[in-house]
């Protein structure tokens, strides 16, 4: 299941890159969260009742409005922009860098959170990979760069939403949250797309490639991920974040043609080794204290 997210989620990269050279991210991002969030909707309605559905639907509507800007229309809209200006694999790397705004969000809105001398080396180290895959410019320049800080404030906006989630909606029902906040996000995003439709009907390229984000990428990995959660807990799905980004490289690079660079590799590295050590997978050998003897 693992691999499985794994591989879903980094291919989304590559299907956003072929389908945003011919739809713009607000009606892109619109059709992808409305039509997710209907099969989410449908999916909970057939596993609760649709009555049951209805009233948690209703009664998680806050929850789903925080959600559905800080989980879906805003880091949905700002990867797709920032994919019109950087390669897919290098967007995934910088996306990578979730768990480390993450654990700056803890560290400011849980007070319980402490800062260790191997949770500040690993956000040091993470953000400085950050620092260099956002630096990375071979063609596009300026753009480039705009580009892949866009991906950057996506991870932010994915980081808020991790925190607020831990705080607040514990007690309500994954599907429920994955199906609301979904919604929310088309609410938001139609007006924005309709100033953006395309002019001419899209290709079968980015149709295909489009279809394939939603129900794919969107919604069954929504279905996944929360099975995952229920089975497996929060520490073991965030081993996601390590293997995702190698996915998304192969599949720019083989499918796409996208360069590999020693800097896109070298940011990468950087970026999981901070994770590593700031969530606590890894952690720095103590030092024994020295006694003296006589």
């Amino acid at each position: 299941m693992l691999l499985l997210l794994a591989a879903v989620w980094g291919a989304s990269y590559l299907f956003i890159k072929v389908a945003v050279d011919e739809i713009a991210p607000a009606p892109m991002m619109a059709f992808r969260t409305l039509v997710a969030g209907l099969v989410l909707v449908g999916y909970v309605a057939w596993r609760l009742g649709s009555d049951r559905a209805v009233r948690e639907l209703r009664a998680a509507w806050r929850h789903c409005l925080v959600l559905g800007v800080l989980n879906a229309a805003l880091p949905f809209w700002l990867i797709a922009w920032g994919e019109q200006h950087i390669d897919s694999g290098l967007a995934a790397v910088v996306q990578a860098s979730v768990p480390i705004f993450n654990a700056l969000l803890v560290l400011r809105f849980l007070p319980h959170e402490r800062l260790n001398g191997t949770r500040a080396t690993g956000l040091a180290i993470g953000l400085a990979g950050v620092a260099v895959v956002t630096g990375i410019n071979p063609h596009g320049g300026w753009w480039a760069i705009a580009g892949a800080l866009a991906i950057v404030a996506s991870s932010l906006s994915y980081a808020g939403a991790g925190v607020y989630g831990q705080r607040a909606v514990s007690g309500t029902a994954g599907p429920v949250l994955a199906a609301g906040s979904m919604l929310v996000g088309a609410v938001i995003l139609l007006p924005f797309a309709l100033f953006r439709l395309p002019e001419t009907a899209p290709g079968w390229e980015a149709t295909a490639s489009l279809l394939a984000l939603t129900l794919a990428g969107t919604a069954f990995a929504q279905l996944v991920l929360f099975r995952m959660l229920a089975l497996h807990g929060s520490a073991r799905l965030a081993l996601v974040t390590y293997l995702m980004p190698g996915f998304a490289i192969v599949y720019g690079a083989v499918l796409l043609e996208e360069a590999i660079t020693i800097a896109m590799l070298a940011g990468l590295a950087l970026i999981l080794g901070g994770v590593a050590l700031a969530s606590g997978a890894v952690r720095l050998p103590r030092r024994e204290p020295v006694t003296m003897r006589t």
